[in-house]
């Protein structure tokens, strides 16, 4: 697929089959995220793969539980991939993706939360090369913002004064893929001038 096909064909996926990913589609999903544009080329993200379906669970239930409703925009997302806006009986956040991706970046730095998304964008273009299902979700401070994240950020290397900023979910996707939908008219514009 060229860039264009990957762009118009990926979906945010909400419903995952119970099939966990090859290991070898993760490393190739962290490695496009790591070539991200980033500010400067600081290259300040660090990407963590999870393919253990207990801690995926217990993290996704985590993120779930930090979602503040309050703070939305709008109050549906998908009727056919419906996301815990839609949905407050969906316990994870994750939504039953067996494999996730943690992204983490320095938490004053200027450009940190940008930088993470290019790597989260980069990552869900790969995955759909890939042939994989995948889903951007927010909500990583939060998630990690409790004993258990202190704890696996340790664990994991995680610098001191870094954040999750995101994360990327992947799987296959259960049930038929989504249609696209029609973009919204007034988003793009164009202002030429003069020509030299």
């Amino acid at each position: 697929m060229d860039i264009f096909d990957l762009m118009w064909t990926r979906r945010s996926i909400r419903k995952y089959q119970d099939r966990q990913i090859p290991r070898q589609a993760l490393e190739q999903v962290l490695r496009a995220g790591s070539w991200a544009p980033n500010a400067g080329g600081g290259q300040r993200t660090m990407l963590v793969g999870l393919r253990d379906w207990t801690l995926v669970e217990r993290l996704g239930r985590v993120n779930a539980a930090c979602m503040d409703r309050s703070r939305l925009l709008g109050g549906h997302v998908s009727a056919e991939q419906p996301s815990i806006i839609d949905d407050p009986a969906i316990k994870s956040g994750f939504y039953g993706a067996p494999a996730v991706c943690a992204v983490f970046a320095p938490e004053n730095f200027l450009y940190s939360i940008p930088d993470a998304f290019c790597c989260a964008e980069n990552m869900v273009l790969a995955a759909t090369g890939l042939g994989l299902a995948s889903c951007i979700v927010a909500r990583g401070e939060e998630t990690f913002d409790n004993s258990l994240g202190r704890e696996l950020m340790k664990g994991w290397g995680v610098p001191e004064g870094w954040k999750a900023r995101c994360f990327v979910l992947l799987g296959y996707c259960a049930g038929d893929y989504p249609a696209p939908k029609a973009r919204r008219a007034g988003r793009v514009l164009i202002i030429d001038g003069e020509e030299r």
